[in-house]
């Protein structure tokens, strides 16, 4: 793909990757038990005044601005129950990235060149990780990572497959799995292997309790709506195992949002993230930003996000900087 406003990570639009493929016909909303269509409909006003309080205003890729998030979900995906409008935004998506080459380039907006920045950043970060949250830094145990929204298995063959024994690999575009196939045939070893390709949305997928120690998601989460943003991350809670955590690595808009019309993704803000992890119930670990990509891209950000309440680090003052004199303000 070439640079262009809508280009994946330019700062006008946004994302890298994935959408939902093959998508069934959707539940509808009235075919769902009473007691459950009004838990959806309570978690979603709690969500929406969550959001209106932290006044998230923002853009489309076309200039329209938008006064809060509700009022632009309301015309991306339509009021509560139109489930064929919101099902129409994920295989307008779906479209986007089957008209993409299945390559590192393709995957990467025509960016292939931060490739290599990008894993080197993701790997420092996986490592101070690893070493602080599993037992003995996951060394002599069966390690196991989910690749979400893998494409053409980028990331499991450049990062995750070096430290897990088995990475199972989720995407919606059925041509970039098979190329993912391909690309990790050669790669890796018995005991550090790609085991599963799940050729499934995001949004649909329900992980196998307590089998990752991992869950990696990048550049996907923003094809995903609030509410199922939400939904994903109460189901992946129970898959992680003892110790285990997720990292969430993606663009970040400057404030609000940034909604891209052509390829149906949102870039959120730093806040907006926070605000949509505290509704997931997840605690949020440790961050870092991205370094080494080019200026025009969106800002980068790392999250490590865990179900356990992260132990508070008590640092000591220092007397010699306490008795130092002080400005008087």
């Amino acid at each position: 793909m070439s640079l262009s406003l809508y280009s994946p990570f330019v700062s006008t639009g946004y994302s890298h990757w994935n959408h939902p493929n093959h998508i069934p016909p959707p539940t509808t909303t009235s075919a769902l038990p009473p007691s459950l269509r009004q838990r959806r409909r309570e978690l979603r006003s709690v969500l929406i005044r969550s959001l209106d309080q932290m006044e998230v205003s923002g853009v489309d890729s076309e200039g329209k601005e938008f006064n809060s998030a509700q009022e632009m979900w309301r015309e991306a995906i339509g009021e509560e129950g139109d489930e064929t409008k919101k099902t129409q935004w994920y295989r307008d998506g779906v479209s986007y990235w089957e008209g993409v080459e299945a390559s590192v380039d393709g995957v990467l907006g025509g960016y292939g060149h931060v490739n290599d920045a990008d894993i080197t950043g993701s790997e420092v970060f996986l490592k101070t990780l690893m070493q602080e949250r599993l037992v003995n830094g996951g060394t002599n145990q069966h390690l196991v990572a989910l690749d979400c929204g893998s494409g053409i298995g980028r990331i499991t063959k450049n990062l995750l497959i070096r430290y897990f024994n088995e990475v199972d690999l989720l995407e919606p575009v059925a041509q970039f799995l098979d190329a993912a196939r391909e690309n990790l045939a050669s790669i890796g070893s018995e005991t550090h292997k790609a085991t599963n390709f799940f050729c499934v949305p995001l949004q649909e997928f329900t992980p196998a309790a307590q089998r990752y120690d991992v869950i990696w998601v990048q550049w996907c989460i923003g094809h995903l709506t609030d509410d199922d943003f939400v939904s994903f991350f109460n189901r992946a809670k129970g898959c992680l195992k003892p110790g285990g955590f997720f990292v969430v690595k993606e663009n970040l808009a400057k404030k609000g949002f940034v909604l891209d019309k052509e390829d149906r993704s949102i870039t959120r803000s730093n806040p907006y993230f926070k605000e949509l992890f505290r509704r997931c119930g997840l605690h949020l670990y440790q961050t870092k930003d991205q370094k080494g990509l080019p200026q025009e891209l969106f800002a980068v950000k790392m999250y490590a996000l865990t179900v356990d309440i992260p132990p508070k680090v008590h640092k000591t003052r220092s007397k010699t900087r306490g008795n130092r004199p002080q400005i008087i303000k």
